[in-house]
């Protein structure tokens, strides 16, 4: 068994699960590891390779770590060559976008293609982002809009306005590179990504290990063109219904919040943005900081002692 005490270089990834694991060189420096794969999401195999490469690559930016080295996770159906070709490009190309090194990887034959990465990065052991650094007083800011799950299910589905599609795709292939530079200079501690398990399900997942709970603002909530009126037709991919099922004994919505809103909430991301957890005295600085290098960032609520996630309208 891998018991955390015999591993106490091991931060990370034993007895306090995370976006990454993280392992101690040394005074200085820690090991940041990962991996993150899956079928595609979108049509165009430039697309699903670039952002495959930026969901892994959150994980990382998601712990305060610069990314150093990549390998690609592959499987793919032997009679797509020129399919893979168009992925794996759009993956490299990602990959030198975030200025890191895309080193091999492996492959194998599978019928239904995947794509992903393995990476490794390096922080600073006392400069850690984790989901157990929130503290009561903390602003909840988030990077990106929510609605990807919901988007691309309607694409599927062949109701989906093309630029609603579009916009999808522009926000998944952003990387988190610049808010989580940001966040580690300004000495924030609490932070995770979200992803398959929506806004409250990595909510309440950062809530939980920091021993916290958050209120969230609805109306303050960013959501990509097209996911209200994609929720009103129930559109919603069963993910995001498994979230709400396993996630909602911790959740208390306010009266009057629909349940085409609550499942907004539930929707599970792909390559989402960061939630961040931060301090009253350095909320400004980061605005200030986040307006100055074009990096979006809406405050959506805030971290509380009381236990749970608590939704309001306004």
């Amino acid at each position: 068994m891998f018991a955390p005490a015999n591993y106490p270089q091991v931060l990370v990834g034993l007895g306090s699960p995370d976006d990454a694991a993280v392992s101690q060189l040394d005074a200085d420096r820690a090991v940041v590891v990962t991996a993150d794969f899956f079928t595609p999401i979108v049509d165009a195999p430039y697309d699903f390779g670039a952002i495959a490469a930026a969901n892994a690559l959150s994980d990382v930016y998601a712990m305060g770590a610069q990314p150093l080295l990549a390998i690609n996770l592959v499987a793919f159906p032997p009679e797509l060559p020129e399919v893979l070709a168009e992925v794996l490009r759009g993956g490299a190309e990602k990959v030198q976008e975030a200025d890191v090194a895309l080193a091999g990887g492996h492959t194998i034959q599978d019928k239904e293609p995947k794509y992903g990465l393995a990476v490794i990065g390096l922080a600073h052991p006392d400069r850690l982002l984790t989901r157990a650094g929130a503290r009561p007083g903390d602003a909840l800011v988030l990077t990106k809009p929510l609605g990807t799950g919901i988007i691309v299910t309607a694409f599927k589905g062949g109701l989906a306005d093309p630029t609603h599609l579009a916009d999808a795709v522009r926000w998944m292939t952003v990387l988190n590179r610049t808010a989580g530079r940001i966040a580690i200079e300004l000495g924030l501690q609490g932070a995770t990504d979200v992803t398959g398990f929506g806004l409250l399900g990595h909510g309440w997942e950062m809530a939980e290990a920091s021993g916290v709970g958050m209120h969230i603002r609805l109306r303050d909530v960013p959501l990509m063109d097209g996911a209200g009126e994609y929720a009103e037709q129930g559109l919603f991919p069963g993910a995001s219904s498994c979230n709400r099922d396993f996630y909602s004994p911790h959740m208390r919505f306010a009266d009057g919040i629909s349940e085409e809103e609550q499942m907004l909430l539930f929707d599970a991301q792909t390559s989402g943005g960061l939630l961040l957890a931060v301090p009253s005295e350095k909320l400004g600085r980061l605005l200030d900081r986040f307006a100055a290098e074009g990096q979006p960032g809406w405050i959506i609520g805030q971290v509380v002692t009381e236990p749970g996630i608590h939704i309001i309208s306004g």
